[in-house]
């Protein structure tokens, strides 16, 4: 889903201000007003970086005792670092911090923090392997101090997981969660279950996952604390098991979840921040600021939304979300906020495209764009998605050799089993309405079957590769296979409140029996089809539903119904005509032959639309 493992320090612990005055020992007074001086340069608004690094770098010219110098050195590489370009001289005074502080009795503060700092620079610089030997030699030599101690085995493990090591960011977390227990903090050791609960989710271990959940919900409900803290514990535990329904495909099953979820986080925005910290080292961290866990909660809501086909819900709650990330942007740079930024636009573009909004969908697609272009890490991580999304908009806008290469490029581009699976389906489906590519859609269909070896656990994607079988069938008149099919599908569907699903594999049913010649039996799967299609709302099954409602009418000589049939028809029609020719003029529309490397920042404008209706109508 998303990975959450940066758990935050609490104030007192990491986020101490980039200069700070030397507690520990009798500071002479040049010290102080150096300090002084730097601090207020530092805060004025706007900063004034360049005269805070001068008064840091004149510290050096009074030859300085060991432990001003290095914290000193620790100072001017985390101002450097965080404020400025010269990574060059940042790396130089964080690396003199480290090695001068090393042989400090004492001295912890410094020496942990300089050693946290300077892998976090490593890794900005992409020098991931210089990261790791600084977090473990840090880690080996913290152990009788348990709040940096647990913080370095969170940053390491987090390293862990941006590389995809989700084997050594599991067992690190394992190792905080047991010095945790043996520290006294339930929470902390909380904190370090449900992280690697998230990592074994990510990898798939189910078989680990179910205890391991179980034990992290008797910590949480046991524990006894800061009230926030408590019900941020049980926020992380529930985004847990919603993201775990729905990774299932469990629409249905996930709604208790879900509820609790949305009642903690209410219960959150209630309580007032305590300002008393706790009075164990090991216990100063939070796993995300309240506003955070807020879009968050939102975000999960979304995604059973569009799942569960309630498409004006996800609007509603997109639109919430989207407003609070830009007050939050404003403040804070965490790129977390950047990550639920681009999985909310994924989210509701897939929404856009249902309901018939293909101009403002693709629009959204390259607002991702722009998003993944600002953070490499961002793109490598959405990448595959950008083009599944972009496949689809070319299925909507029937530029079906556009939307197979989209797809063939986000299948070279992901090992995510269950967007695999996805993309796989949406690619068959691309293959049946082109009706002359049997070699490559049977390859395709024998790798997603669902009587046999279906590669993943979701319910949803399982119940749609049974539609694409049914959807084959009908194309090939093999009617009665199709109707077995489909009804799978809806057997599927309905047992998890799959909307889209239901609604499409009842239109397809309904014109089985009207080619069939049963206008009784149709009718009976078109009607609901059109109720179902006019609530999610659906364009497409709602411009199919209706053109077969005029033809199932005017068969049974129902004059007056296929009238009105014909006439939702045109509307319909219209919609669909006037949105594909708006998309098809934005200059955007030529990201469909973007295929390779990062996605393009000028687009050249479109003349007009250059693609067949006849697919849509």
């Amino acid at each position: 889903f998303v990975a959450l493992t940066q758990i935050h320090a609490n104030s007192c612990g990491g986020k101490k201000a980039a200069v700070m005055a030397a507690t520990t020992e009798a500071p002479e007074p040049w010290y102080l007003a150096l300090l002084g001086f730097a601090e207020h340069f530092r805060t004025s608004s706007p900063p004034k970086i360049r005269l805070c690094v001068h008064c840091l770098q004149a510290v050096f010219q009074f030859k300085p005792p060991p432990r001003v110098e290095a914290r000193t050195h620790l100072q001017l590489g985390s101002v450097l670092y965080r404020h400025t370009k010269n990574s060059e001289l940042a790396q130089s005074h964080l690396e003199k911090a480290v090695s001068s502080s090393r042989c400090i009795s004492q001295f912890e503060d410094v020496k942990f923090e300089a050693a946290s700092i300077l892998s976090e620079f490593y890794c900005q610089q992409n020098l991931v392997d210089s990261a790791k030997p600084v977090l473990r030699k840090a880690i080996q030599i913290s152990q009788q101090t348990p709040y940096w101690h647990c913080r370095l085995l969170f940053q390491l493990a987090q390293l862990h997981a941006l590389e995809r090591d989700l084997v050594s960011a599991c067992d690190l977390l394992g190792v905080g969660a047991e010095y945790a227990r043996v520290m006294g903090s339930e929470y902390t050791r909380a904190l370090f279950l449900l992280s690697k609960g998230m990592l074994l989710l990510m990898e798939r271990k189910l078989s680990e996952v179910h205890p391991l959940l179980t034990l992290c919900g008797t910590i949480v409900e046991n524990w006894q604390g800061n009230p926030i803290q408590k019900e941020s514990l049980r926020v992380f535990f529930l985004v847990l098991q919603v993201t775990h329904y729905l990774d299932a495909g469990q629409v249905k099953s996930v709604k208790p979840c879900l509820k609790q979820l949305q009642q903690c986080i209410q219960t959150i925005s209630t309580l007032h921040d305590d300002e008393i910290l706790p009075t164990n080292p090991a216990a100063l961290f939070h796993w995300l600021p309240k506003e955070h866990m807020c879009v968050l909660v939102y975000l999960v809501t979304v995604m059973h939304s569009m799942q569960a086909g309630y498409l004006e819900k996800a609007q509603k709650y997109t639109d919430k979300a989207l407003m609070q990330l830009e007050k939050l942007k404003m403040l804070d740079s965490n790129p977390i906020l950047s990550t639920f930024q681009v999985i909310l636009l994924e989210h509701i573009i897939m929404c856009r495209l249902v309901t018939g909004h293909k101009a403002t969908a693709l629009q959204e697609i390259s607002q991702v764009c722009q998003l993944c272009q600002q953070s490499p890490r961002l793109f490598a991580n959405h990448a595959a998605q950008l083009h599944t999304l972009l496949g689809l908009y070319c299925i909507s806008v029937n530029c079906m050799d556009n939307a197979e290469a989209q797809f063939t490029a986000a299948l070279q581009m992901t090992t995510h089993q269950e967007l695999w699976t996805f993309i796989v389906t949406n690619l068959a489906s691309v293959y049946i309405r082109e009706g002359n590519r049997h070699q490559e859609l049977y390859s395709l269909l024998e790798r997603i079957n669902p009587d046999h070896n279906f590669p993943v656990s979701s319910h949803c994607l399982r119940a749609a590769a049974f539609y694409i079988r049914g959807l084959l069938s009908f194309f090939q008149g093999r009617y009665n296979e199709a109707k077995r099919f489909l009804r799978e599908t809806l057997k599927m569907s309905n047992a998890e409140d799959l909307n889209r699903l239901t609604a499409c594999s009842l239109v397809l049913l309904g014109h089985i029996f009207f080619v069939l010649g049963n206008h009784r039996e149709s009718n009976n799967m078109v009607v609901p089809a059109m109720q179902l299609a006019s609530k999610i709302p659906d364009m497409s099954v709602q411009l199919w539903s209706s053109a077969l409602l005029k033809d199932l009418n005017k068969a049974c000589g129902n004059t007056i119904d296929a009238h009105e049939a014909a006439q939702m028809h045109q509307n319909f029609s219209q919609q669909l005509l006037q949105d594909h020719i708006a998309a098809c003029s934005l200059p955007e529309h030529n990201l469909i032959s973007w295929t390779d490397g990062l996605p393009p920042v000028q687009f050249q404008p479109q003349n007009g639309p250059t693609t067949s209706l006849a697919g849509l109508l």
